[in-house]
C-alpha cells in the first residue's frame, strides 16, 4: 500500500476512534431508541363529552340563534369545532336566547347569547344582542387562546368567558356538536 493511502486509512480509523471515545461515555447515558415502527394515532372524530349533558328542546329563535352562530364562524373562517365551543358557550350563558337587560335578574350588565358585558370591553349594548356581533367577538376571543382546538371544551369557553361556573360548559357538548352537525351544511 502506497504511503498516501496508507495514512488517510490510518487518519479515518482514528478519528472513528476519537469519536467512539468521546461519544461513548455520552451514549452510554443516552435514553435507548427503540426501533419499532409504531403506529401513529389519528382523531377522526370529535372529543367524547365530559361528565353528564343536559338538553333542551329549541324553539324557532333558538335554532335561528344556532344558524347565525355557524354563519359567523364559518364567516370567521373557523372549523366546525369553533361552532361547536360557541354553540356550547351560548346554550349554557343564555339558553340560545338573544338576552336583553334582564333588570335584578341579570348578572351585572351582561347582555346577548353570550352574556357579555359592555363594561368589560364587549361592546355596546346594541353591538352584544347582535348575534353575528357577539358571536364574532366570542370567536376573536377563542382565536387568542393557544391550542383551543386540541382542549376540553369547557377549558376554551372558560378561558374566553372567565365564568364563576368554569366547568358548567361541559355539559352542553353534545347537544352542541349535535346542532353543528345538523346545521353546518344547510
Amino acid at each position: 500500500m502506497n504511503t498516501i493511502m496508507r495514512k488517510s486509512v490510518l487518519s479515518v480509523a482514528g478519528l472513528a476512534f476519537a469519536g467512539g471515545v468521546f461519544a461513548g461515555p455520552i451514549a452510554a447515558h443516552a435514553n435507548p431508541v427503540d426501533t419499532k415502527p409504531t403506529a401513529a394515532t389519528v382523531q377522526t372524530t370529535a372529543p367524547k363529552p365530559q361528565g353528564d349533558q343536559s338538553h333542551i328542546s329549541l324553539n324557532d329563535e333558538q335554532t335561528a340563534n344556532v344558524k347565525a352562530i355557524i354563519a359567523a364562524t364559518k364567516k370567521a373562517g373557523l372549523p366546525e369545532r369553533a361552532a361547536v365551543i360557541s354553540i356550547a358557550t351560548s346554550l349554557q350563558e343564555s339558553k340560545l336566547e338573544n338576552l336583553g337587560h334582564l333588570g335584578d335578574a341579570n348578572d351585572h350588565d351582561s347582555l346577548g347569547l353570550f352574556q357579555q358585558r359592555p363594561s368589560s370591553g364587549w361592546g355596546t349594548p346594541e353591538q352584544i344582542t347582535n348575534p353575528e356581533y357577539s358571536t364574532t367577538a366570542f370567536l376573536k376571543g377563542l382565536r387568542q387562546v393557544d391550542g383551543w382546538q386540541d382542549m376540553p371544551l369547557t377549558d376554551a369557553a372558560q378561558t374566553v368567558q372567565v365564568s364563576a361556573y368554569p366547568d358548567a360548559y361541559a355539559q352542553w357538548e353534545q347537544q352542541a356538536t349535535d346542532l353543528v352537525n345538523q346545521h353546518w351544511n344547510s
